[in-house]
């Protein structure tokens, strides 16, 4: 997988096209606490994933990718959204310095309430995600 770096790779990634339901088969969101990543996997496929850290009950969301073949389907969206649910469900914050992350939080504000609010990262910066 290659991070999603680029303003266009992220704009592509925030508008849901199509669900890892419809690409193939089942599609489920694994935490695999060994690697520190959350996979976006569809029939037990890893095809997307986001890179974190843990201090506490803070969760430091690095790095999205998704693998090239999968890329502008949204996907990168629905991992991140299934995070972000799993870890409010759970009482835990994040830290953003993803700019995934990052754009994907200014595009949904409804995941405001999930950034730390001592330790934002990037959540005021406003970098990727908005077209000039």
């Amino acid at each position: 997988m290659v991070p999603l770096t680029g303003t266009d790779q992220v704009l592509g990634e925030l508008a849901p096209r199509q669900t890892a339901d419809s690409l193939t088969g089942h599609a489920s969101i694994t935490h695999n606490e060994d690697s520190s990543v959350y996979e976006l996997r569809v029939d037990d496929r890893p095809i997307a994933g986001l890179l974190y850290t843990e201090t506490g009950n803070r969760v430091t969301l690095l790095a999205t990718s998704v693998f090239p073949e999968f890329r502008g389907k949204g996907l990168a969206g629905e991992l991140l959204g299934g995070v972000l649910d799993m870890l409010r469900t759970q009482g835990r914050t994040v830290t953003l310095t993803c700019p995934f992350a990052t754009a994907f939080v200014h595009s949904h504000p409804e995941y405001a309430d999930v950034v730390d609010p001592t330790f934002p990262g990037n959540a005021h910066s406003r970098r990727h995600g908005r077209r000039h």
